[in-house]
């Protein structure tokens, strides 16, 4: 329809220009094309005078006709079906699906018809989530279908790796979206989606003010879970753990080729992003290990060097609390995946293998989520405490080749086993007389758990495994001094009795 109202415009002004022309030729020749004669000037002029005002009433006639045509054509260009934005289903396309999402998006953050806006006061209108396309697809498989028809291919070069922020009915979300956004060097390379259970309102309000900057989804499923009588008060964990297994599989479904896991009460450090692309390449290559973490369960300030900024450890502890994980590691766990307790499920050593996964000196989250299923335990004691690392470390120009096992255990277990042994005693009185790395020794769990609560570690174990440990050693600072805490030299693995 476009062409054919160009062609129509342009014939109109091409008549107004020839009436112009003739108008102006027939106002200063005669009928027979040649100039007046003198003699006959004041009758002739008469004539011309009366043409000429003929000319420009016509002239006029057809310039007021012309406006009015051009006129039409606009508003019937413009003229579309009043219809309600929420009634209209966004469907990306195959060709452009990024490009048509993000006009859903802005169309339905729009206000409501009738609705008076606030945004003139600085106070952002409720917004509501996009309804579900007519073509019998899952919400969130429309929802994250964007990514899969742009992130199928992955670059080893360019690695895609999305941030899944696990929400439920905590606004103080908004904290952790804060710094995720800014700190991300890139939303084309790490794109937020925050998955929500619980159908909290205003916690989904909160998500939905980011606009563009994240993606939502929630876990459909809200009906009640049957646990045995013993375990009611744990039902949260089961909650916790369908809904992890759903956002996985979701994800995962996309192509991508590895994830970041984060919960709604972490901050992240300003090296974040940095620290996970600069271990990735490891973690794809060895596969002695299978996550990569940001925490230290022992990461208090007293108990770390806070000038290894770019220090970091293999661990046989799973940490969590921000971490990195493969599709690979995913396609193993999924068919198993447990109804409650993820991630104690995860330390065993079925699922375990004797992987390791690689842990930060300096953590590079810190939560601050005192309120929620665990009902703040440790958060008083210990959590409360973990220092965050502030400095940014280039991991990605880093040769981070230490980590490998093949290299890491000759080195780390040298450092250890030939560092001078001395006493818990002599540690706390102040008696040790080199400033080099010592070593304390325990050969039962209750010298382990005397040192522990002693020094203000982290006692308990997860499937016979101490929290931050390596082969049973674990790494710490005290008074200025880098600690082990180690088993003997002839150590035979984890004993699941000590848990």
């Amino acid at each position: 329809m476009r062409p054919r109202k160009t062609i129509l415009l342009v014939g109109v002004l091409v008549i107004w220009v020839l009436m112009t022309y003739l108008a102006f030729m027939r106002s200063v020749r005669g009928t027979d094309g040649t100039r007046p004669r003198p003699a006959y000037v004041n009758k002739q002029m008469l004539e011309k005078v009366q043409v000429f005002e003929q000319s420009l009433k016509s002239f006029s006639d057809n310039r007021q006709n012309l406006y009015r045509d051009i006129i039409n054509i606009l508003r019937r260009d413009d003229k579309v079906p009043s219809v309600p934005a929420q009634a209209i289903p966004i469907v990306p396309s195959q060709e452009f699906p990024a490009v048509e999402e993000a006009e859903g998006a802005k169309e339905h953050l729009a206000v409501k018809e009738g609705q008076e806006t606030k945004e003139g006061l600085g106070v952002p209108a409720p917004l509501e989530p996009v309804p579900e396309a007519e073509d019998g697809r899952p919400e969130v498989e429309r929802i994250l279908s964007k990514f899969q028809q742009r992130y199928l291919n992955n670059d080893p070069a360019f690695p895609v790796i999305p941030v899944v922020v696990f929400a439920c009915n905590r606004i103080s979300v908004n904290k952790c979206l804060d710094d995720l956004i800014r700190y991300r060097p890139s939303a084309e390379q790490f794109p937020i989606i925050v998955s929500q259970d619980c159908d909290d309102e205003a916690t989904r309000n909160t998500i939905l003010s980011y606009r563009d900057e994240v993606t939502l989804i929630q876990q459909p499923d809200q009906s009640d879970i049957p646990v045995p009588p013993k375990e009611k008060k744990y039902k949260g964990y089961y909650k916790i753990s369908r809904h992890y297994g759903w956002a996985l599989r979701a994800v995962f479904k996309q192509g991508f080729d590895s994830v970041i896991l984060v919960e709604d009460d972490l901050s992240v450090a300003p090296d974040f992003y940095e620290y996970f692309l600069g271990t990735y390449p490891i973690l794809k290559r060895d596969k002695s290990l299978w996550c990569v973490s940001a925490w230290n369960d022992n990461g208090k300030e007293g108990l770390i060097d806070t000038t290894a900024h770019d220090l970091l450890y293999r661990s046989d502890f799973f940490p969590g609390l921000g971490w990195m994980m493969t599709k690979d590691l995913w396609d193993e766990l999924e068919p198993k995946w447990p109804k409650a307790f993820w991630d104690d499920w995860i330390r065993q050593p079925e699922q375990r293998k004797e992987r390791a996964c690689i842990r930060p000196e300096l953590p590079r989250t810190r939560t601050f989520g005192k309120i929620g299923v665990s009902n703040g335990l440790f958060f008083d004691k210990h959590l409360k405490y973990i220092k965050l690392s502030e400095e940014f470390v280039s991991f990605t120009k880093a040769n981070l080749t230490y980590l490998v096992k093949s290299v890491y255990d000759d080195a780390f277990l040298k450092t250890v086993y030939q560092s001078p042994v001395v006493t818990l005693d002599e540690l706390k009185r102040g008696l040790v007389m080199t400033r080099e790395p010592i070593r304390i020794a325990y050969h039962t769990k209750e010298q382990y758990k005397r040192a522990t609560k002693n020094l203000g570690l982290m006692d308990d174990f997860k499937s016979g495994v101490p929290r931050t440990a390596y082969r049973g050693i674990v790494s710490f600072f005290y008074n200025g001094q880098r600690v082990f805490l180690a088993p003997s030299a002839n150590w035979k693995g984890y004993d699941l009795t000590w848990s």
